[in-house]
C-alpha cells in the first residue's frame, strides 16, 4: 500500500509528544501552509490526552500502531528516543505513510541503513530532522562560505564543553534517558553532536573519512563523556572536534570556527544566534532573532517535499552519514571501525 499526499494537505500524527514537541516542533505543524496536526501518541494515555486538549489536536492514542493506521493521518513525525526509531519508521513504511524522524536517525548506523533501504524499496518518503540547516542563521553561514567571504574553506574546529549533569538531574526521566546508551545510543554526545555534524554535512558535503575516540571519564553514567574526532569532507575540508560533558561550569564552551584562505567564521550552536565574520574588511557580526518554533523552517520544507515532490531537505543517506561519523568517533573496537570505513 502506498499513500500519497501530493497536492493534499499533510495531516500529521506525532509519535512521542513529549517536552521536545511542546514548543520546538509541535505547534509549527499547524502554522505551515498545507499542514495540520490531527493526532498525537504517548505511552501514557493521560499525558497524550492532556497534550491533545492543550494543542487542540482531534485524536490521541497510547500506542503507535493506532496512530499510524488511522485513516486521516497521512504523514508521521517520530519524536521518540532513538531506540524505537527503527521500529516506528518501519511500521510507517509498511503503512505507506511518509515519515519525518528525529535525529539522531537511529540507535545505530546499521539500523539507519535498514530504515533507508526499506523506505527506498517501498518508495516511501523519509526525512531526517537535521532541522538547523533550514534556519536563517545556517542559511546565512552557507551563503557566506559559498560566496567566498572567507576564501576557500580549509578547516573546521569544534570546541564543546558542558558542565556535568547533576545527580538530581539524572533522577529526572526526561534527562536520564539521554545518558543511557541503550536508549539514546551514547549519552549527550549522541543528543547534541548530530546538530553540529549535520550542519557540517550541509555546508561541506559528504564525509570521506572519520576517526576518533571516546572515554567515560567520570563514570557517573554508562555513557562516554569525552569524545574527540577528525573528519575529512569531500570538499577537502578538515574537521577536528572535541566534546566534553564533564567540564567545570566556568569552562563551558560552545564554539565552531570555520577557517578559510581569506578569513574565518565563528559561531555557537546552542548559545546566542550570532555569526562573526573575520576577513580583510575587519569583523562583522550577523545577529538573528531566536525562533519561536525552531523546527518550523524545516517542517515547511518537509511539507513541500511531501505535497509537491520537491527536494528532500535531509535525505536518509545524510542521517546515515552522521551516524557513521559518530560511530567512527565512539567505537572501542578497531575492527568495528574498519567495517564502518567510508
Amino acid at each position: 500500500m502506498h499513500i500519497s499526499v501530493k497536492g493534499e494537505p499533510v495531516s500529521w500524527g506525532i509519535i512521542g509528544c513529549g517536552d521536545v514537541t511542546e514548543l520546538k516542533s509541535g505547534p509549527a505543524f499547524n502554522k505551515v501552509q498545507g499542514s495540520k496536526l490531527i493526532a498525537v501518541m504517548r505511552r501514557n494515555a493521560a499525558l497524550a490526552k492532556d497534550y491533545a486538549l492543550r494543542h487542540d489536536v482531534p485524536y490521541y492514542f497510547s500506542d503507535a500502531g493506532s496512530l499510524i493506521q488511522h485513516p486521516e493521518v497521512n504523514a508521521v513525525y517520530i519524536a521518540t528516543p532513538p531506540n524505537v526509531h527503527e521500529e516506528y519508521v518501519l511500521q510507517c513504511i509498511d503503512a505507506g505513510k511518509p515519515v519525518y524522524v528525529e535525529k539522531p536517525m537511529a540507535l545505530t548506523f546499521q539500523s539507519a541503513c535498514k530504515m533507508q533501504r526499506r523506505a527506498a524499496e517501498a518508495q516511501v518518503k523519509l526525512v531526517v530532522a537535521h532541522y538547523r540547516r533550514a534556519q536563517p542563521m545556517y542559511q546565512e553561514i552557507k551563503k557566506l562560505i559559498d560566496g567566498g567571504a572567507i576564501g576557500r574553506p580549509m578547516h573546521v574546529s569544534i570546541d564543546f564543553r558542558r558542565r556535568a549533569t547533576t545527580n538530581e538531574e539524572l533522577n529526572l526521566e526526561k534527562i536520564s534517558w539521554r545518558h543511557d546508551p541503550a536508549i539514546s545510543g551514547g549519552g549527550l554526545f549522541h543528543d547534541l553532536a548530530p546538530h553540529q555534524l549535520g550542519i557540517l554535512y550541509f555546508l561541506f558535503g559528504e564525509p570521506i573519512h572519520a576517526s576518533g575516540y571516546a572515554s567515560n571519564i567520570s563514570g557517573a553514567t554508562a555513557a562516554d563523556d569525552l569524545v574527540s574526532g577528525l573528519v575529512l569532507f569531500n570538499e577537502k575540508v578538515h574537521m577536528s572536534g572535541a566534546w566534553c560533558f564533564n567540564a567545570r561550569i566556568e569552562d563551558e564552551c560552545d564554539s565552531c570556527t570555520v577557517y578559510g584562505t581569506a578569513g574565518y567564521l565563528n559561531f555557537g550552536f546552542f548559545n546566542t544566534p550570532v555569526i562573526y565574520l573575520h576577513n580583510s574588511k575587519g569583523v562583522q557580526a550577523f545577529e538573528f532573532k531566536a525562533l519561536q518554533h525552531v523546527q518550523q523552517p524545516m517542517i515547511a520544507q518537509v511539507v513541500d517535499y511531501f505535497r509537491n515532490g520537491g527536494i528532500n531537505p535531509c535525505p536518509p543517506e545524510e542521517g546515515m552519514a552522521v551516524m557513521k561519523i559518530m560511530e567512527s568517533f565512539t567505537g572501542k573496537n578497531w575492527d568495528s571501525l574498519t567495517k564502518l570505513a567510508f
